[in-house]
């Protein structure tokens, strides 16, 4: 049926109504839709029993989309092809666009949904996709479609050598839009398999996955506009200009995006290190191509730029070695026993579970200072991204205590003051 015939597709269908015969239609109709929607059921509740997973999971997981609304087109198809020999078959004609049209839609949100997760964008994109899908077959079953395409042809304009029309530009942006699904597709999968590779560091994933899906983009461009006969070389206007604008206006985060795959390729910082960097201290929990974010002991997170890791001096608790060592400084009296009260610190160091025996805690004299002397007791523990503040005033209510019960004073600072009399020495 060309494009002619099938503009008076609704007034055929309107003529097929009001005879009796196209109840062998809609019958026909119904018991396709009906299969369809039972072979939809028996995919559907035929979970995979090997526990299955990975691609073959997804691949699944995509055809249950789609059972529906192929089985139905197929036999539709069939159904015309078979009642075209002794009838007019215009409700089955109609059914064909709405039934494609059904399955288009589904394929790609199940690629979107399975790229982006659960963005809050993709809500209002699908009815909109949807709204745009169902009015071109509507154009399409009015036969609108075919004088909309021919005016838009007519409409042509110059870029470089190349001339183009707005359907030309329409065809490409579609043709780009369908191979970056495909290469979101393709990127999911990559990064499904990664995921799942053992023995693979972190980071060497991440890379790996953000430059396949990069790489896959890119050809998506490159195999989409020359399919629709749009000529690549016009692209290198917009390239230069591109280039121009990164140089000037750029600088900042093409750095950003350069140090990001720096970090993630010379592992310098992983997903749970405590660093401290440019002011800011805290656990790395993201780390992207543009920016890291370190999130301290308050719960307060820190969005610090890629560039600024690379280029500052970056003060990492747990790049070889998670243990780090807590210096606590402590002041006795000069009457204490000194013996003593260093015991009492490695003991009360000692009581808490975080403490390490080895390296086991010390203690030591520093300094003799104006109210007391100065000990310090130095401890290690294994975990800091799960906070210091809190082992430290657990070992400081027991050093209090402990001094309490054993009459060890912690001086405070004093002062003598003497007053020499007005009357001095009689001569």
């Amino acid at each position: 049926m060309d494009s002619n015939e099938f503009g008076s597709l609704l007034i055929g269908l309107w003529r097929d109504l009001q005879r009796p015969d196209v109840l062998w239609q809609a019958a026909a109709l119904a018991l396709c839709l009906a299969l369809g929607w039972l072979a939809n059921r028996v995919a559907r509740s035929s979970k995979a029993a090997d526990g299955t997973a990975g691609l073959l999971a997804l691949g699944r997981r995509g055809l249950r989309r789609l059972v529906f609304p192929l089985v139905a087109l197929v036999l539709v198809l069939v159904a015309r092809a078979i009642l075209g020999h002794w009838q007019h078959v215009n409700l089955l004609s109609v059914a064909v666009p709405l039934l494609a049209s059904l399955a288009v839609i589904r394929i790609v949100f199940f690629v979107l949904r399975y790229s982006f997760g659960n963005a809050g964008w993709l809500a209002s994109f699908e009815r909109s996709f949807a709204l745009l899908a169902w009015g071109v077959v509507a154009l399409y079953i009015t036969g609108v479609l075919p004088q909309l395409i021919d005016m838009l042809e007519s409409v042509s304009f110059a870029a470089g050598r190349q001339k183009l029309n707005l359907w030309m530009v329409i065809q490409g942006i579609g043709a780009v839009l369908t191979t970056l699904l495909v290469a979101l597709w393709g990127g999911g999968l990559i990064e499904a398999r990664l995921l799942a590779a053992q023995g693979m560091d972190n980071n060497l994933r991440v890379v790996l996955t953000r430059l396949s899906k990069a790489l896959l983009i890119v050809l998506a461009v490159l195999i989409g506009l020359p399919a629709v006969g749009i000529d690549l070389t016009m692209l290198s206007v917009f390239g230069g200009a591109l280039g121009v604008g990164l140089g000037f206006g750029f600088q900042k985060i093409a750095a950003n995006y350069i140090s990001g795959f720096i970090i993630l390729l010379d592992r310098s910082l992983r997903i749970g290190d405590l660093i401290s960097v440019d002011g800011h201290k805290g656990q790395v929990t993201q780390i992207t191509t543009r920016y890291t974010v370190l999130k301290n002991l308050t719960g307060v997170e820190a969005i610090v730029p890629n560039e600024v890791l690379v280029s500052s001096v970056v003060q990492n608790e747990s790049y070889t070695d998670p243990k780090v060592r807590i210096a606590l400084p402590v002041q006795v009296s000069y009457a204490a026993d000194l013996e003593r009260a260093m015991a009492i610190l490695v003991a009360a160091a000692l009581a808490q579970p975080r403490v390490l025996r080895d390296p086991a805690p010390g203690a030591l004299v520093l300094a003799f200072a104006d109210s007391g002397i100065n000990l310090e007791l130095g401890f290690w523990i294994a975990d800091p991204a799960n906070g210091i503040g809190q082992v430290r005033s657990d070992i400081n209510l027991a050093i209090w205590k402990a001094f309490k019960a054993a009459d060890i004073e912690i001086p405070f600072p004093q002062r003598e003051v003497r007053f020499v009399g007005a009357d001095g020495p009689k001569k």
